[in-house]
């Protein structure tokens, strides 16, 4: 059984603006680039990604303060 637990975070290496898709394709073991997409599409489409955007990257810490 594995004794860590999944964390949410932001990645460091190979982000486009805040690393908060990257975080969430490693989370949820997807490409990062349809996250992306998907998140363009909420911005664009709904507005609201912008919002959820900004949220996550202010309250999501980074892969190195994780301690993967």
């Amino acid at each position: 059984m594995n004794n860590n637990p999944k964390r949410l975070y932001k990645i460091e290496d190979g982000k486009k603006i805040c690393g908060v898709c990257g975080g969430l394709a490693e989370y949820l073991n997807i490409d990062p680039t349809l996250v992306r997409i998907v998140w363009l599409v909420l911005a664009f489409g709904y507005g609201t990604g912008i919002l959820i955007y900004i949220a996550c990257a202010l309250c999501m810490p980074n892969k190195s303060e994780v301690g993967k």
